[in-house]
């Protein structure tokens, strides 16, 4: 059910939630709306517990196939609005709804991981071997022109998610600082690679990526899910690629 016409500060509430999303992280500004927006705004001026809201409006987003990391990042914008920290019970029912509507989708393909928008390790292995034919063709040796920076936020013990919801703020600040020029992948539950062109901005850019990761974890109140330092490293490429799928397989583990 939508908020009746009455309800003018539900409304003005959702209107700044959207208005905030769609500046900020929502990609499509006509699918935004659900009616299980409403159910979420109404909890939170009441009070209540916005978790069972928030599972229905994780679920919708699912099946309309947003992203679960644009998904928490909305539910963010609406405490952000309303000027309170997020709530975990909002950032939990909305990750298992989500996962709940990915559940009753047909399967998706596996270039992909689900959680964090990113490719997986496949997807790296098979960009490390153009990069190393590119640099046998051109004379150069892969291990001086290019480089991986691997992300580790392992830690053990947690539920289902929160390794969601970790997975999906990693995933969007990667694509944040790196962009679509740099081949990523989740490699394995809180591990994460980018292949980067050698350069003596490298380990500026890695010290970045780990105030940002830390800063987006606080945003969606992830930071817990995290090993603290966030882990962030330069790994040189081996001598050919064979031996850097082994690295990959070695750095799942």
């Amino acid at each position: 059910m939508s908020l009746p016409p009455g309800d003018t500060v539900a409304v003005a509430t959702r209107e700044r939630w959207r208005t905030t999303s769609l500046t900020e992280v929502w990609l499509r500004p006509g699918d935004w709306y659900h009616p299980a927006v409403d159910a979420v705004v109404e909890a939170i001026i009441e009070g209540r517990s916005p978790e069972a809201p928030a599972h229905r409006l994780g679920n919708a987003r699912s099946a309309a196939g947003i992203s679960l990391d644009e998904t928490l990042e909305d539910v963010a914008c609406l405490f952000r609005t309303v000027g309170s920290p997020v709530d975990v019970d909002a950032v939990r029912g909305s990750a298992l709804g989500w996962a709940l509507g990915r559940e009753r989708r047909p399967a998706l393909s596996g270039v992909r991981d689900p959680a964090t928008g990113l490719p997986t390790g496949d997807y790296l292995g098979e960009r490390l071997r153009e990069t190393y034919g590119r640099a046998e063709r051109d004379g150069v040796e892969a291990t001086e022109s290019h480089c991986l920076v691997v992300v580790d936020v392992a830690v053990e013990a947690l539920d289902p998610w929160q390794r969601m919801a970790r997975a999906a703020s990693v995933g969007r600040t990667l694509d944040q600082v790196f962009g679509g020029g740099h081949p990523m992948a989740s490699l394995s539950d809180g591990v994460f690679a980018v292949l980067c062109e050698r350069s003596a901005d490298i380990p500026r850019l890695s010290q970045g990526v780990r105030r940002i990761i830390e800063r987006n974890a606080q945003i969606l109140g992830v930071s817990e899910t995290m090993r603290r330092p966030v882990r962030v490293w330069m790994e040189r490429l081996p001598r050919d690629h064979e031996a850097a799928l082994d690295l990959l397989e070695h750095l799942r583990r």
